[in-house]
């Protein structure tokens, strides 16, 4: 077996970064849902900007997120909600920027069996920057599709751009 080329090399190492991208999308999901908030809002960037819609609104700064997803979520215990996220797609920038699109599926777990789970379908548009060597959320646009059409003017360009 040869040795790897300086482009493998190279294709590795983003396939890394994105790894650790994804890693913090799935902890984000298992943060909200287990309803540890203080440690969800650490995985935003101290200026981070969260764009929600007319449901929820924009929230700019770590601590303003952490206070609003305390809010939103007061009222659930662990697990009453699952965002299940998917489809999560990379584009590596630079050494310390990204940008992403993942699937969203919310549903409730308490809703009865013959009764409708399904809360949102949307597109979390992402924004990702390393700060001391680990990837944070920098801004997190919710485009929602389902069962209400809310996006932003930003959802109209194609992502992700493709030759």
């Amino acid at each position: 077996m040869s040795e790897f080329s300086a482009t493998e090399i190279k294709e590795i190492r983003e396939l890394l970064e994105k790894e650790k991208i994804r890693k913090l999308k799935q902890l984000y999901s298992h943060l909200m849902d287990s309803n540890q908030i203080d440690a969800l809002a650490d995985l935003f960037t101290e200026d981070a900007i969260c764009e929600f819609g007319p449901e929820y609104g924009t929230w700019e700064g770590r601590e303003t997120i952490r206070t609003n997803y305390q809010g939103v979520f007061a009222e659930f215990n662990r697990f009453d909600a699952m965002h299940h996220v998917t489809n999560h797609y990379i584009d590596i920038l630079g050494p310390e920027t990204a940008k992403g699109r993942s699937y969203l599926h919310d549903v409730m777990t308490t809703v009865e069996p013959e009764g409708q789970p399904v809360v949102w379908y949307g597109l979390y548009d992402e924004d990702y920057r390393k700060e001391d060597g680990k990837w944070l959320i920098s801004k997190s646009t919710l485009q929602f599709l389902w069962p209400q059409k809310m996006v932003t003017s930003s959802f109209d360009q194609p992502y992700p751009q493709v030759d």
